[in-house]
């Protein structure tokens, strides 16, 4: 079975950064800068994390990886990171329309 998946990445190094356009560019289709669309089975979803994590500095990079499933599944099951972690989002967001 293939899932739909988004990866989005933020990386530190131009040097990387190059390196994870050109590897995506095999795993999916750019929707946006640092943006794929990736359709991939369980096999091809390994191969794309251990192809990234071989890339990117776990301490200064982040890989965000979304399956865009059955809404059903909680959302921290369809989420993921590599690298850098996110700082929590504790705080209340609020939307200012002008």
């Amino acid at each position: 079975m293939r899932y739909r998946y988004l990866v989005c990445y933020d990386i530190s190094d131009p040097k990387r950064l190059r390196q994870v356009y050109r590897k995506m560019h095999g795993f999916g289709d750019p929707i946006q800068y640092s943006v794929f669309k990736c359709d991939l089975s369980a096999t091809e979803r390994v191969l794309l994390l251990g192809s990234l994590r071989e890339l990117i500095n776990l301490r200064e990079d982040r890989i965000m990886i979304v399956r865009l499933g059955s809404v059903d599944e909680p959302a921290e099951q369809r989420v993921e990171f590599l690298g850098r972690p996110l700082a929590p989002w504790d705080k209340p967001t609020a939307i200012v329309i002008a």
